[in-house]
């Protein structure tokens, strides 16, 4: 599977962006899906994550209440709502995707096989 990331952009702190992750080539039904980011300087890190049977409830601790993932398997498109955005989550934005990954380790960047290009997110103070 061939996955797109867009919707990255510039906001002000306290602001909202849509990230969008379009996939090709097959399917996402039957995919775990993810949401990961890196900031300058930093490892690539967690964000959000849905398992195989696109129940999307893994977060990472810094974004809960704050971001939202979801996707439209007939649209083979994931999505990431981020709301109340703060200077710290400007980050180059990644969406993943495997066929294989168990609930358990949705949250490890190492268990997916398929990778998006990244969308740059910048959060002005």
């Amino acid at each position: 599977v061939q996955l797109q990331a867009s919707g990255g952009g510039l906001v002000q702190a306290g602001g909202s962006l849509r990230l969008s992750c379009a996939a090709s080539a097959r399917t996402i039904r039957g995919y775990a899906t993810g949401w990961f980011r890196q900031a300058p300087g930093k490892e690539r890190e967690f964000v959000a994550a849905c398992n195989r049977n696109s129940i999307c409830t893994v977060y990472a601790d810094s974004v809960k209440s704050r971001f939202t993932i979801s996707r439209d398997n007939a649209k083979n498109t994931v999505y990431l709502q981020m709301n109340s955005l703060k200077p710290e989550d400007t980050a180059v934005y990644y969406c993943a995707a495997d066929n294989s990954i168990i609930q358990s380790q949705l949250w490890n960047a190492v268990q997916y096989d398929h990778w998006g290009q990244g969308t740059l997110v910048t959060v002005s103070s």
